[in-house]
């Protein structure tokens, strides 16, 4: 659990230096310039990463039950899951549906971490999904009081085709197959595992 912990710390805390201080970020990245602050971020952002996703495996072989997540938590997570892909993709490419969810990776984050609580009830699925979910709150409050909030104008809606076709391809893609795969953990009968 240790390795999780760390994990979390590093990579969620990398990714509230604006929350935090967002003065700081910017006298940092000025002093660094906008490319090694940029890089010095990725790395740690990476090895946090590495940490949560190394510490969540261990974690999950000797769980340690936090709750009885509902019956209905697994069908409910997947229908919460079905927008998730879309949106991180919008939040790369400007359209209707990025200016509808004004900040669409916050919303894919809340529902990814909602889902996953829903269907998991460990103590490693607590920090690790719980984390998430405050940080994607936190965030999504930071930006609406430095005034990041205002509607964003609108492309054509071939982005959102886009976002909404390959965020449905993906979504497909995990149920399927890279769920069993990556994660370990099959969603369908049958799935890679």
């Amino acid at each position: 659990m240790g390795w999780l912990i760390v994990g979390l710390v590093v990579f969620l805390g990398v990714h509230s230096v604006s929350i935090v201080d967002r003065e700081w970020r910017n006298r940092m990245a000025g002093n660094l310039g906008e490319m090694p602050w940029k890089g010095l971020y990725t790395l740690v952002s990476l090895a946090g990463f590495v940490c949560l996703v190394y510490g969540y495996g261990v974690a999950r072989q000797t769980p340690t039950m936090l709750y009885a997540p509902p019956s209905w938590g697994r069908h409910v997570a997947m229908l919460l899951m079905l927008p998730v892909f879309p949106l991180l993709l919008a939040a790369h490419l400007p359209g209707r549906i990025k200016a509808a969810a004004r900040h669409p990776m916050l919303l894919a984050t809340k529902l990814w971490a909602v889902a996953h609580l829903l269907a998991n009830g460990g103590v490693h699925d607590g920090l690790l999904f719980g984390g998430f979910l405050a940080w994607a709150v936190a965030d999504r409050i930071a930006v609406k009081r430095r005034g990041g909030d205002t509607p964003q104008r609108t492309s054509g809606s071939v982005n959102d085709v886009i976002a909404l076709v390959g965020g449905l391809g993906l979504y497909a893609l995990f149920l399927v197959w890279a769920h069993g795969r990556l994660i370990g953990i099959p969603l369908l009968p049958g799935g890679a595992g």
